[in-house]
């Protein structure tokens, strides 16, 4: 699994952080995503194809490939 956010379309709601703290965190100035990895761990696959889901913006974006 390979992840990308689009911080652009990020409104900082902050779903992904709650779900997937290894994997997303968010900047302290404005709520904005970001992502701490990229490539995450086959056990962290199930939340972040769920924080993926529940992003309002849909600033997550999945490639199941790698």
């Amino acid at each position: 699994m390979k992840i990308t956010v689009d911080e652009e379309k990020c409104c900082g709601a902050g779903q992904c952080v709650l779900l997937a703290p290894e994997v997303f965190d968010q900047r302290d100035e404005d709520g904005i995503v970001i992502l701490l990895d990229a490539a995450p761990p086959t056990d962290q696959h199930d939340v972040v194809r769920e924080s993926a889901g529940v992003c309002p913006a849909a600033a997550i974006v999945l490639s199941e490939d790698a």
